[in-house]
């Protein structure tokens, strides 16, 4: 009978436990007015490139920022902004973000293990808790966006993204060659699916511009992201130059944007985060000081 007893006791408070999760988890997502999925169909196209140099941009412009990499078994966003250190706990026990700036906070699964070459040997379930933890446990505060980095595909981390955020929207990052489209439009497919807003389509490594001689190169194929923006009727964002300059700042740990503020991709990330400003109602709204 004791044993019983503590099952059902187990149980309770389990239950108890579920039911406090999701209250912190809505008030959380109260206080963050616009959560934006970065997604790719395929790997190596820049994406978390993308979502790092986007949360930059919109940050420099005055908003609140954060960027939750749900990247579990490749984390980068640590250290594409050179972040160092484990998350710290704040009142209540809650976790605090790393700080980049007064403007953006970063909360990653890199964040929380001592050895960063450790590799996460996660299914599902494991995952799709982490990233519920990552809003309800973390102190983000009132944020204008927050910048949600998940892996390629349309595996278990986008799905719970979906699922734990019903309002999220998302950017879709691909290249210009066909392999890369085939899998966008399933990404595409994905998000119309979970009924997940697609803002847009960004196409990333566009074209090479020689430094020598200023010409442009298309290294993986032209068009191919304007194109299929058209065919799935999606908003096309804009496209992105291949710098090596970018490589470099994101291995580095430095800000490419502050390094190369005259640069064409600065430029180019600039004019990004105005576009998906003028996106939605809800974003203009967004207070800027």
């Amino acid at each position: 009978m004791s044993t019983c007893n503590n099952d059902t006791k187990s149980s309770q408070q389990q239950g108890a436990d579920g039911m406090k999760q999701a209250e912190a988890l809505q008030v959380s997502l109260q206080r963050i007015k616009n959560k934006i999925l970065v997604m790719s169909g395929k790997g190596g196209v820049g994406k978390t490139s993308v979502s790092v140099n986007l949360a930059l941009a919109l940050a420099k412009k005055g908003f609140q920022v954060g960027i939750m990499d749900v990247d579990i078994h490749g984390p980068d966003v640590p250290r594409m902004l050179g972040l160092k250190g484990m998350l710290g706990s704040g009142a209540g026990r809650r976790l605090m973000p790393i700080t980049y700036s007064q403007n953006l906070k970063a909360v990653s699964i890199e964040s929380l293990i001592s050895n960063k070459d450790d590799a996460i040997i996660w299914r599902g379930p494991m995952k799709h808790s982490i990233i519920r933890q990552f809003i309800s446990d973390v102190e983000w505060g009132d944020l204008d966006y927050l910048i949600i980095d998940s892996p390629p595909g349309t595996g278990d981390e986008p799905l719970s993204v979906a699922q734990t955020i019903p309002d999220a929207m998302a950017i879709i990052v691909t290249t210009p060659q066909e392999v890369s489209l085939a899998d966008v439009r399933k990404s595409i497919n994905f998000c119309k699916t979970v009924k997940i807003k697609i803002l847009g389509l960004i196409e990333n490594m566009s074209e090479y511009i020689c430094p020598h001689c200023g010409k442009s190169i298309a290294l993986f194929g032209s068009g191919g992201g304007k194109k299929t923006s058209g065919l799935m009727n999606i908003e096309f964002l804009g496209k992105i130059p291949f710098d090596s300059r970018l490589v470099a700042a994101g291995d580095a740990g430095v800000s490419y944007q502050d390094s190369y503020p005259d640069a064409i991709v600065t430029h180019v990330f600039d004019a990004l985060a105005d576009r998906i400003i003028r996106q939605d109602h809800s974003i203009i709204a967004a207070d800027v000081p």
